[in-house]
């Protein structure tokens, strides 16, 4: 007689528990995109083998989180690229939901030494909730349990900005974080998996930050197996970035795929043929 799976709960929760995933709680970038709410802002919950992560807690994230029955109770970590609004908007509240009000001290902060020095966005009452906050530096490597994460170059940003590469018992993933284009950049970020902020459709003088040919660029070079495209400011949202990706797709032969509010990415995705 065949069984029904939902007879062996416990395999199905260790079967879940190996999933590496990414929920996208906003795609928003640029401040007209954020601040009219075009698209939500709320960063990106990382789900790695059971340890969640949240990353860029941006303007809207308690909500984006609450809306999809996330609970920042279990996140073991909160990182910050850098100290903008549209990344780090939220981050007092998600320290106060980790910590459930700081009465339950728990997690780590990781986040740059200007989001906590002069002008810190991560109020000083809030900075003993947590069981640590860890200062992110070029060059360095962190640890979450069995995930590793390295901020491998320091990004030509106008607020000291780190992007990641993400190590999991499973698979690599990467994320450009918010950057002006420089010719080394590729060279940092090699993984399965590329996610790229990208404001703009085409490079402006003196905005730092990327454009759809300069992510065309990354992706040919780094060569992923799959890349992701997040963080639309106004000019590449009205260009309807998933056409946009179709056409890097095809222009590629590397799956592209532009991010949705709320899509959440299973990297299992990246061993199917």
């Amino acid at each position: 007689m065949i069984q029904s799976l939902s007879t062996f709960p416990d395999i199905i929760v260790a079967v879940e528990g190996l999933l590496d995933t990414i929920t996208f709680l906003g795609t928003a970038g640029a401040r007209f995109v954020v601040t009219k709410q075009f698209l939500a802002s709320g960063g990106a919950w990382l789900n790695f083998g059971g340890t969640e992560i949240l990353l860029d807690p941006g303007p809207g994230c308690l909500v984006q989180s609450v809306k999809r029955k996330l609970d920042a109770s279990r996140l073991k970590a909160i990182i910050l690229s850098h100290k903008h609004l549209d990344h780090s908007g939220d981050i007092n509240i998600m320290i106060e939901a980790m910590t459930e009000g700081g009465w339950k001290r728990r997690g780590v902060v990781f986040a740059p030494s200007d989001a906590l020095n002069e002008d810190a966005v991560i109020l000083p009452y809030l900075q003993g909730y947590p069981q640590e906050i860890d200062i992110l530096t070029e060059g360095a490597s962190y640890s979450i349990e069995d995930i590793s994460f390295e901020t491998p170059v320091k990004h030509r940003h106008p607020v000291e900005t780190y992007g990641f590469v993400f190590r999991t018992p499973r698979h690599t993933l990467s994320w450009i974080t918010d950057t002006k284009y420089f010719d080394e950049l590729s060279s940092y970020y090699r993984a399965e998996l590329l996610i790229i902020n990208v404001v703009m459709l085409e490079p402006r003088d003196g905005v730092d930050h990327l454009s759809i040919p300069e992510a065309r660029q990354i992706i040919v070079e780094v060569k992923p197996k799959a890349a992701i495209l997040t963080h639309f400011g106004m000019s590449l949202w009205r260009a309807k970035p998933w056409e946009l990706a179709w056409k890097l797709s095809e222009d590629t032969g590397i799956r592209v795929i532009a991010a949705r509010d709320g899509m959440r990415f299973d990297l299992a995705e990246l061993e199917e043929p």
